[in-house]
Formats: structure tokens, sequence, C-alpha cells
């Protein structure tokens, strides 16, 4: 069911990329966004991993240099059956962690040197398994396609006042450049919900320990109040917890669901292992 929502939002963000795109300029318009949406695409599929790397300039590990953080990577990952990812650390106090990556064969999980120093051992099993979910269920995919066709249809938006007056629709083309917009966010936001609560779920699967990964959630969240991140709010929603959230960002424009609904989740999954 959550693998046939994230369909339809998709098939929503291209429907929306069409109809701005024919607003813009009519068949060579949707034309036009399609071969946007289409290299906007491969470009974020080939070089999103790199280019948030590298933002963050986070710095690969190796066993030698942090074993705890490579034995648990390496062992769930050996859990979740899929390749060890390469793994990376990124210095900052805030407590985070990331995956990216365009396949389970070209991942990456990055963590924060402040996540480190502040989970516990079980605490840091349930984030990494978290991560771990979002490579194997090709998330990281997922969430590139929507981001890149939700900014297609801001971009085009913007044309649509300059370039859909040629017939006197000059009413519905500004109607489209500012509902277009708002309505690719929304489903946008509601894909990456949609696989946060996903992921963890799968990092409950992995470890056997949802409890873990809801204490870890809530320590995020304090954290992330108390001292947001410095983060570009295009790559928020590659992270565990937003790593904006300082209660500026409204909640129906976020990238995550309620820290309390996910804990609350996992608290019902951790019940009904006891029953």
């Amino acid at each position: 069911m959550n693998t046939l929502k994230v369909v339809l939002m998709l098939s929503v963000l291209s429907g929306l990329l069409i109809i701005v795109g024919y607003m813009v300029a009519r068949g060579t318009g949707v034309a036009i966004a399609l071969v946007m949406s289409a290299l906007m695409n491969f470009g974020g599929y080939w070089f999103s991993d790199s280019i948030v790397l590298k933002m963050y300039n986070a710095r690969p590990v190796t066993q030698a240099e942090a074993p705890e953080l490579y034995g648990v990577v390496e062992s769930l990952a050996t859990k979740a059956q899929i390749p060890l990812p390469k793994i990376y650390i990124v210095q900052s106090d805030t407590a985070n962690a990331f995956a990216t990556g365009r396949n389970e064969d070209h991942a990456a999980v990055a963590v924060t040197s402040g996540l480190m120093s502040l989970m516990s051992p079980s605490e840091l099993e349930g984030v990494i398994a978290h991560e771990l979910s979002h490579i194997k269920h090709k998330d990281i995919l997922i969430s590139t396609m929507a981001a890149t066709v939700a900014s297609a249809v801001v971009l085009l938006s913007r044309w649509a006042v300059f370039f859909g007056n040629d017939d006197g629709n000059f009413v519905s083309s500004i109607a489209v450049a500012i509902v277009a917009p708002v309505a690719a966010m929304l489903v946008q936001m509601a894909i990456s919900r949609s696989r946060e609560y996903e992921a963890d779920a799968g990092s409950a699967r992995i470890t056997g320990d949802p409890k873990a990964l809801a204490e870890a959630l809530m320590k995020l969240s304090r954290m992330a109040s108390q001292k947001p991140m410095e983060a570009n709010p295009a790559t928020a929603h590659i992270f565990i917890v937003n790593p904006l959230s300082g209660g500026t960002i409204m909640g129906l424009f976020s990238t995550h669901p309620p820290v309390e609904r996910r804990v609350e989740r996992l608290r019902r999954m951790q019940a009904d292992r006891y029953e």
C-alpha cells in the first residue's frame, strides 16, 4: 500500500509538470517540461551523492579510524542483505545522519560527530538501520525523483506568467504559477514523510529493537530544537530528523513526520512484539 501511495504521488507530480508545461507553451511546453525533468533526474541520480557529501565536508572513514561505527554498519548491512555502503563522518556538534547514493552498490551512510557522542550503542544501531532501510528500499532514488520534478514544476510555473499570455489566458497562468508550486511542494513533502515512516519500520525489522530507535529519535529531536544544524533546505529531506527544525517551519511543509508520531508508531511495534 505504501508503494502504491508513492507511485500515485509521483504521478500527481508528473501531472502537475505536464499541466504547467502546457500553460507555458502548449505541446512544446510539455516537451520542454519532460526533457527538463529527465535531465534533472539524470543529474540527480548520478551526482547527488557526491554533491551532498561535499556540501557537508563529509570525510570517509576506515575500520581502523572508526571501528565502532564501521562494525555497526557492517553487521547491520549483513542483516539487511545489502552491500556494505561507504561510511562517512560529518564534523558537526549537532547529532544527525543521512544516506545517499544512486543504488545499493553505490551508497553511502554519513553520521555527524555529534551523533557518535550522543547515542548509546543500541540507539546508534537504530539510526544506522534506519539509513540502511532507505538504501534497501531505494528511497534515495524516489526522493531524488520527487525533488527534481517538484523543482521543475516551480521553475516552469515562473515561466507560465511570462509565456502563458499569448491567447488571453493570463489569469489562469497566474493561478497555475501560484498553485502548482505549492501543490508540488506538498506532494514532495508527503512522499518524504511516507518514506521516513517506512524507514523507521525497516530499522525495527533489521535490529529487532523498535524502542532503541524511538529513544534515538527523541534525543535527535531535542538537539535539533536546541541547536539546528547549518544545513541547506534543499537537502533537509535526506536527514533522519529535520536538521532545520527550530520551530520556524510549518508542519505542513516539513520533510519529516512529527517525531512524536514516529515514536508512537515504534512504541506500538515494541508492544506488539510482546503480545
